[in-house]
Protein backbone atom coordinates (compact mmCIF):
# COMPACT_ATOMS: atom_id res chain seq x y z
CA UNK A 1 0.00 0.00 0.00
CA UNK A 2 1.51 3.33 -1.05
CA UNK A 3 2.03 6.13 1.48
CA UNK A 4 0.13 9.41 1.26
CA UNK A 5 1.96 11.96 -0.94
CA UNK A 6 3.55 14.84 0.96
CA UNK A 7 2.37 18.42 0.56
CA UNK A 8 5.40 19.20 -1.60
CA UNK A 9 4.75 16.21 -3.84
CA UNK A 10 1.11 17.21 -4.30
CA UNK A 11 2.13 20.80 -5.04
CA UNK A 12 4.68 19.63 -7.59
CA UNK A 13 2.15 17.37 -9.30
CA UNK A 14 -0.24 20.30 -9.57
CA UNK A 15 2.18 23.04 -10.65
CA UNK A 16 5.43 21.81 -12.18
CA UNK A 17 4.07 19.86 -15.12
CA UNK A 18 1.43 22.38 -16.19
CA UNK A 19 2.07 25.87 -17.57
CA UNK A 20 -1.24 27.42 -16.48
CA UNK A 21 -1.63 30.03 -13.75
CA UNK A 22 -4.43 27.99 -12.24
CA UNK A 23 -2.10 25.04 -11.70
CA UNK A 24 0.53 27.34 -10.21
CA UNK A 25 -2.02 28.86 -7.81
CA UNK A 26 -3.12 25.39 -6.72
CA UNK A 27 0.42 24.31 -5.91
CA UNK A 28 1.26 27.58 -4.15
CA UNK A 29 -1.90 27.36 -2.03
CA UNK A 30 -0.95 23.88 -0.85
CA UNK A 31 2.54 25.01 0.15
CA UNK A 32 1.37 28.27 1.76
CA UNK A 33 -1.03 26.35 4.01
CA UNK A 34 1.65 23.97 5.32
CA UNK A 35 4.71 25.62 6.95
CA UNK A 36 6.01 22.14 7.84
CA UNK A 37 6.65 21.57 4.13
CA UNK A 38 9.31 24.31 3.89
CA UNK A 39 12.30 22.09 4.68
CA UNK A 40 11.32 19.49 2.10
CA UNK A 41 10.67 22.24 -0.45
CA UNK A 42 14.19 23.60 0.03
CA UNK A 43 15.71 20.11 -0.14
CA UNK A 44 13.90 19.36 -3.40
CA UNK A 45 15.24 22.61 -4.83
CA UNK A 46 18.79 21.51 -4.03
CA UNK A 47 18.05 18.25 -5.85
CA UNK A 48 16.93 20.21 -8.93
CA UNK A 49 20.21 22.13 -8.79
CA UNK A 50 22.30 18.97 -8.53
CA UNK A 51 20.48 17.65 -11.60
CA UNK A 52 21.23 20.91 -13.46
CA UNK A 53 24.94 20.54 -12.68
CA UNK A 54 24.85 16.98 -14.02
CA UNK A 55 23.33 18.32 -17.23
CA UNK A 56 26.25 20.67 -17.74
CA UNK A 57 24.89 23.92 -16.30
CA UNK A 58 26.95 26.25 -14.13
CA UNK A 59 25.87 28.89 -11.58
CA UNK A 60 26.44 31.87 -13.89
CA UNK A 61 24.45 30.16 -16.66
CA UNK A 62 21.43 29.75 -14.39
CA UNK A 63 21.62 33.31 -13.09
CA UNK A 64 21.63 34.66 -16.66
CA UNK A 65 18.68 32.49 -17.67
CA UNK A 66 16.59 33.26 -14.59
CA UNK A 67 17.32 36.97 -14.89
CA UNK A 68 16.13 36.88 -18.51
CA UNK A 69 13.04 34.72 -18.11
CA UNK A 70 11.81 35.53 -14.60
CA UNK A 71 12.17 38.37 -12.08
CA UNK A 72 14.71 39.70 -9.60
CA UNK A 73 12.90 37.85 -6.82
CA UNK A 74 13.65 34.56 -8.58
CA UNK A 75 17.31 35.52 -9.05
CA UNK A 76 17.65 36.05 -5.30
CA UNK A 77 15.88 32.76 -4.60
CA UNK A 78 18.24 30.99 -6.99
CA UNK A 79 21.33 32.55 -5.41
CA UNK A 80 20.20 31.47 -1.94
CA UNK A 81 19.47 27.96 -3.21
CA UNK A 82 22.90 27.65 -4.87
CA UNK A 83 24.64 28.77 -1.68
CA UNK A 84 22.65 26.27 0.37
CA UNK A 85 23.49 23.43 -2.01
CA UNK A 86 27.20 24.26 -2.41
CA UNK A 87 28.43 22.69 0.88
CA UNK A 88 26.90 19.36 -0.21
CA UNK A 89 28.46 19.52 -3.67
CA UNK A 90 31.84 18.23 -4.82
CA UNK A 91 34.77 20.55 -5.55
CA UNK A 92 34.44 21.88 -9.09
CA UNK A 93 37.43 24.15 -9.69
CA UNK A 94 38.50 27.78 -9.56
CA UNK A 95 36.06 29.13 -12.13
CA UNK A 96 33.11 27.49 -10.36
CA UNK A 97 34.21 28.97 -7.04
CA UNK A 98 34.49 32.40 -8.65
CA UNK A 99 30.92 32.10 -9.93
CA UNK A 100 29.70 31.26 -6.44
CA UNK A 101 31.44 34.36 -5.09
CA UNK A 102 29.78 36.51 -7.77
CA UNK A 103 26.23 35.42 -6.90
CA UNK A 104 23.84 38.24 -5.93
CA UNK A 105 24.22 39.01 -2.25
CA UNK A 106 20.75 40.36 -1.48
CA UNK A 107 18.89 38.28 1.13
CA UNK A 108 16.43 35.66 -0.06
CA UNK A 109 12.98 37.28 -0.39
CA UNK A 110 11.14 35.06 2.10
CA UNK A 111 8.39 37.23 3.57
CA UNK A 112 5.23 36.82 5.62
CA UNK A 113 3.27 36.38 2.38
CA UNK A 114 3.62 32.63 2.10
CA UNK A 115 1.51 32.36 -1.05
CA UNK A 116 3.66 34.82 -3.02
CA UNK A 117 6.83 33.13 -1.84
CA UNK A 118 5.55 29.67 -2.77
CA UNK A 119 4.49 30.95 -6.19
CA UNK A 120 7.98 32.32 -6.89
CA UNK A 121 9.62 29.09 -5.72
CA UNK A 122 7.42 26.96 -7.97
CA UNK A 123 8.09 29.25 -10.96
CA UNK A 124 11.83 28.84 -10.37
CA UNK A 125 11.53 25.07 -9.98
CA UNK A 126 9.53 24.86 -13.21
CA UNK A 127 12.45 26.44 -15.03
CA UNK A 128 15.05 24.20 -13.35
CA UNK A 129 13.04 21.07 -14.06
CA UNK A 130 12.94 21.78 -17.81
CA UNK A 131 16.59 22.64 -18.42
CA UNK A 132 18.13 20.80 -21.37
CA UNK A 133 21.57 19.19 -21.33
CA UNK A 134 24.53 21.41 -22.22
CA UNK A 135 28.03 20.51 -23.33
CA UNK A 136 30.06 19.65 -20.20
CA UNK A 137 32.92 22.09 -19.68
CA UNK A 138 36.36 21.41 -18.27
CA UNK A 139 38.70 23.99 -16.86
CA UNK A 140 42.00 24.33 -18.65
CA UNK A 141 44.52 22.00 -17.03
CA UNK A 142 48.00 22.95 -15.93
CA UNK A 143 50.20 24.14 -13.15
CA UNK A 144 49.17 26.86 -10.67
CA UNK A 145 49.85 30.33 -12.00
CA UNK A 146 52.23 32.69 -10.25
CA UNK A 147 51.50 35.74 -12.41
CA UNK A 148 48.11 36.83 -11.10
CA UNK A 149 49.66 40.26 -10.53
CA UNK A 150 49.81 40.73 -14.31
CA UNK A 151 46.10 40.06 -14.71
CA UNK A 152 45.37 42.31 -11.74
CA UNK A 153 47.27 45.13 -13.43
CA UNK A 154 45.41 44.51 -16.70
CA UNK A 155 42.03 44.60 -14.96
CA UNK A 156 42.95 47.79 -13.12
CA UNK A 157 44.07 49.52 -16.31
CA UNK A 158 40.91 48.57 -18.17
CA UNK A 159 38.71 49.65 -15.27
CA UNK A 160 40.35 53.07 -15.29
CA UNK A 161 40.02 53.29 -19.07
CA UNK A 162 36.31 52.55 -18.87
CA UNK A 163 35.70 55.00 -16.03
CA UNK A 164 37.54 58.06 -17.31
CA UNK A 165 35.71 60.79 -19.17
CA UNK A 166 38.76 61.70 -21.23
CA UNK A 167 39.17 59.71 -24.48
CA UNK A 168 42.92 60.29 -24.68
CA UNK A 169 43.46 58.91 -21.19
CA UNK A 170 41.23 55.92 -21.93
CA UNK A 171 43.20 55.13 -25.09
CA UNK A 172 46.52 55.32 -23.26
CA UNK A 173 45.32 53.08 -20.43
CA UNK A 174 43.80 50.54 -22.81
CA UNK A 175 46.92 50.48 -24.96
CA UNK A 176 49.03 49.72 -21.91
CA UNK A 177 46.65 46.95 -20.87
CA UNK A 178 46.82 45.45 -24.34
CA UNK A 179 50.60 45.48 -24.26
CA UNK A 180 50.52 43.52 -21.02
CA UNK A 181 47.96 41.09 -22.47
CA UNK A 182 50.10 40.24 -25.47
CA UNK A 183 53.24 39.75 -23.40
CA UNK A 184 51.37 37.66 -20.85
CA UNK A 185 49.98 35.29 -23.49
CA UNK A 186 53.32 34.74 -25.22
CA UNK A 187 55.08 34.17 -21.90
CA UNK A 188 52.46 31.58 -20.95
CA UNK A 189 52.87 29.72 -24.24
CA UNK A 190 56.65 29.54 -23.87
CA UNK A 191 56.43 28.45 -20.23
CA UNK A 192 53.97 25.74 -21.12
CA UNK A 193 56.19 24.44 -23.93
CA UNK A 194 59.00 23.96 -21.42
CA UNK A 195 56.82 22.32 -18.74
CA UNK A 196 57.07 18.55 -18.14
CA UNK A 197 53.27 18.23 -18.39
CA UNK A 198 51.91 20.75 -20.91
CA UNK A 199 48.54 22.39 -20.35
CA UNK A 200 45.39 21.29 -22.15
CA UNK A 201 42.67 23.61 -23.48
CA UNK A 202 39.59 24.32 -21.43
CA UNK A 203 36.34 26.18 -22.05
CA UNK A 204 34.27 28.83 -20.38
CA UNK A 205 30.90 30.36 -21.08
CA UNK A 206 30.70 34.13 -21.51
CA UNK A 207 27.36 35.90 -21.35
CA UNK A 208 26.02 37.33 -24.61
CA UNK A 209 22.78 38.87 -23.47
CA UNK A 210 20.01 40.94 -25.08
CA UNK A 211 19.62 43.49 -26.44
CA UNK A 212 21.57 43.27 -29.72
CA UNK A 213 23.00 39.90 -28.75
CA UNK A 214 23.82 38.90 -32.31
CA UNK A 215 26.22 41.81 -32.78
CA UNK A 216 27.75 41.05 -29.38
CA UNK A 217 28.27 37.43 -30.39
CA UNK A 218 30.06 38.56 -33.55
CA UNK A 219 32.33 40.80 -31.46
CA UNK A 220 33.16 37.99 -29.04
CA UNK A 221 33.89 35.63 -31.93
CA UNK A 222 36.33 38.15 -33.39
CA UNK A 223 38.09 38.67 -30.06
CA UNK A 224 38.33 34.91 -29.49
CA UNK A 225 39.66 34.17 -32.97
CA UNK A 226 42.38 36.79 -32.69
CA UNK A 227 43.51 35.37 -29.35
CA UNK A 228 44.00 31.71 -30.30
CA UNK A 229 40.50 30.69 -29.09
CA UNK A 230 37.27 29.50 -30.68
CA UNK A 231 33.78 30.77 -29.78
CA UNK A 232 30.45 28.99 -30.35
CA UNK A 233 27.28 31.01 -29.71
CA UNK A 234 24.24 29.53 -27.96
CA UNK A 235 21.53 32.08 -28.77
CA UNK A 236 18.64 30.54 -26.78
CA UNK A 237 20.58 30.58 -23.51
CA UNK A 238 22.45 33.90 -23.90
CA UNK A 239 26.08 32.78 -23.90
CA UNK A 240 28.98 31.79 -26.10
CA UNK A 241 31.32 28.95 -25.19
CA UNK A 242 34.93 29.99 -25.72
CA UNK A 243 37.53 27.21 -26.02
CA UNK A 244 41.23 27.88 -25.46
CA UNK A 245 44.15 27.84 -23.07
CA UNK A 246 43.69 29.49 -19.70
CA UNK A 247 45.83 32.60 -20.30
CA UNK A 248 44.10 33.24 -23.63
CA UNK A 249 40.63 32.71 -22.14
CA UNK A 250 41.40 35.33 -19.51
CA UNK A 251 42.48 37.78 -22.21
CA UNK A 252 39.40 37.11 -24.36
CA UNK A 253 37.01 37.82 -21.50
CA UNK A 254 38.85 40.95 -20.41
CA UNK A 255 39.14 42.42 -23.90
CA UNK A 256 35.57 41.54 -24.91
CA UNK A 257 34.19 43.17 -21.76
CA UNK A 258 36.29 46.27 -22.28
CA UNK A 259 35.31 46.62 -25.95
CA UNK A 260 31.63 46.33 -25.00
CA UNK A 261 32.05 49.19 -22.56
CA UNK A 262 33.84 51.25 -25.20
CA UNK A 263 31.08 50.48 -27.71
CA UNK A 264 28.31 51.49 -25.30
CA UNK A 265 30.09 54.74 -24.45
CA UNK A 266 30.63 55.57 -28.13
CA UNK A 267 27.02 54.68 -28.97
CA UNK A 268 25.70 56.99 -26.24
CA UNK A 269 27.73 59.87 -27.66
CA UNK A 270 26.61 59.08 -31.21
CA UNK A 271 22.97 59.01 -30.13
CA UNK A 272 23.39 62.37 -28.39
CA UNK A 273 24.72 63.82 -31.64
CA UNK A 274 21.80 62.30 -33.53
CA UNK A 275 19.32 63.88 -31.11
CA UNK A 276 21.07 67.24 -31.41
CA UNK A 277 20.52 66.95 -35.15
CA UNK A 278 16.80 66.38 -34.64
CA UNK A 279 16.71 62.59 -35.00
CA UNK A 280 15.17 60.24 -32.44
CA UNK A 281 17.07 57.34 -31.00
CA UNK A 282 15.91 54.15 -32.65
CA UNK A 283 16.43 50.45 -32.10
CA UNK A 284 17.60 50.11 -35.70
CA UNK A 285 20.28 52.76 -35.12
CA UNK A 286 21.65 50.93 -32.10
CA UNK A 287 21.50 47.52 -33.80
CA UNK A 288 23.30 48.85 -36.88
CA UNK A 289 25.83 50.71 -34.74
CA UNK A 290 26.84 47.62 -32.77
CA UNK A 291 26.85 45.40 -35.85
CA UNK A 292 29.21 47.77 -37.65
CA UNK A 293 31.35 48.09 -34.55
CA UNK A 294 31.68 44.31 -34.25
CA UNK A 295 32.41 43.91 -37.96
CA UNK A 296 35.07 46.62 -38.06
CA UNK A 297 36.75 45.51 -34.83
CA UNK A 298 36.81 41.98 -36.25
CA UNK A 299 38.57 43.25 -39.36
CA UNK A 300 41.15 45.10 -37.28
CA UNK A 301 41.74 42.10 -35.04
CA UNK A 302 42.16 39.80 -38.03
CA UNK A 303 44.78 42.14 -39.49
CA UNK A 304 46.59 42.30 -36.16
CA UNK A 305 46.48 38.51 -35.86
CA UNK A 306 48.40 38.18 -39.13
CA UNK A 307 51.49 39.74 -37.55
CA UNK A 308 54.48 37.44 -38.22
CA UNK A 309 56.05 35.68 -35.24
CA UNK A 310 59.55 34.44 -34.60
CA UNK A 311 60.45 30.97 -35.84
CA UNK A 312 60.94 29.55 -32.33
CA UNK A 313 57.35 30.41 -31.41
CA UNK A 314 55.69 28.97 -34.53
CA UNK A 315 55.73 25.28 -33.43
CA UNK A 316 54.42 26.25 -30.00
CA UNK A 317 51.49 28.21 -31.39
CA UNK A 318 50.79 25.57 -34.04
CA UNK A 319 50.45 22.79 -31.48
CA UNK A 320 48.23 24.94 -29.29
CA UNK A 321 45.93 25.86 -32.17
CA UNK A 322 45.60 22.20 -33.14
CA UNK A 323 44.69 21.36 -29.55
CA UNK A 324 42.08 24.15 -29.39
CA UNK A 325 40.50 23.07 -32.68
CA UNK A 326 40.34 19.44 -31.55
CA UNK A 327 38.77 20.42 -28.21
CA UNK A 328 36.17 22.58 -29.98
CA UNK A 329 35.27 19.81 -32.38
CA UNK A 330 34.80 17.38 -29.48
CA UNK A 331 32.48 19.77 -27.67
CA UNK A 332 30.58 20.90 -30.77
CA UNK A 333 30.67 18.28 -33.52
CA UNK A 334 27.80 20.06 -35.29
CA UNK A 335 27.58 23.83 -35.65
CA UNK A 336 25.81 26.18 -38.04
CA UNK A 337 26.41 29.74 -39.19
CA UNK A 338 23.99 32.66 -39.09
CA UNK A 339 23.74 36.05 -40.76
CA UNK A 340 23.39 39.40 -39.02
CA UNK A 341 19.79 40.56 -38.86
CA UNK A 342 18.26 44.01 -38.54
CA UNK A 343 21.18 46.05 -39.93
CA UNK A 344 19.18 48.72 -41.77
CA UNK A 345 20.29 52.10 -40.40
CA UNK A 346 23.01 53.72 -42.50
CA UNK A 347 23.84 56.38 -39.92
CA UNK A 348 24.14 53.75 -37.21
CA UNK A 349 26.45 51.63 -39.35
CA UNK A 350 28.68 54.61 -40.19
CA UNK A 351 28.90 55.77 -36.58
CA UNK A 352 29.63 52.24 -35.37
CA UNK A 353 32.41 51.70 -37.90
CA UNK A 354 34.03 54.99 -36.94
CA UNK A 355 33.79 54.11 -33.25
CA UNK A 356 35.49 50.78 -33.95
CA UNK A 357 38.33 52.59 -35.69
CA UNK A 358 38.84 54.58 -32.49
CA UNK A 359 38.61 51.52 -30.23
CA UNK A 360 41.81 50.14 -28.80
CA UNK A 361 42.73 46.63 -29.97
CA UNK A 362 46.09 44.99 -29.57
CA UNK A 363 48.26 43.00 -31.88
CA UNK A 364 48.59 39.37 -30.92
CA UNK A 365 51.00 36.86 -32.47
CA UNK A 366 49.26 34.42 -34.79
CA UNK A 367 50.21 31.80 -37.28
CA UNK A 368 50.81 33.17 -40.81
Amino acid sequence: MSSTPSTVERAFRAALYDDTDTALDTGASLLAADPAADAELDRRGEEFLAAAWRRGWQPADLVRLVRRDLEDTHVRLLAALIRAQAPHDRARGRRWSAQLEELPTEPSPRTGDRFSHATAVLELYRLLLRLPTLEPLQEASGRPRSDSRVLTRIRALLAKAEATGFPEEAEALTAKAQELMARHSVDEALLDAAAPAPDAPGARRIGVEPPYEQAKAVLLDAVAGANHCRAVWNEPFCFSTVVGFEADLEVVELLYTSLLVQARTAMTKAEAAQRAGGRRRTKSFRQSFLAAYAHRVGTRLAAAAATPVTADLLPVLASREVAVTAATDRLFPRTTTTRLRGVTDEAGWTEGAEAADRAQVHSRPHLP
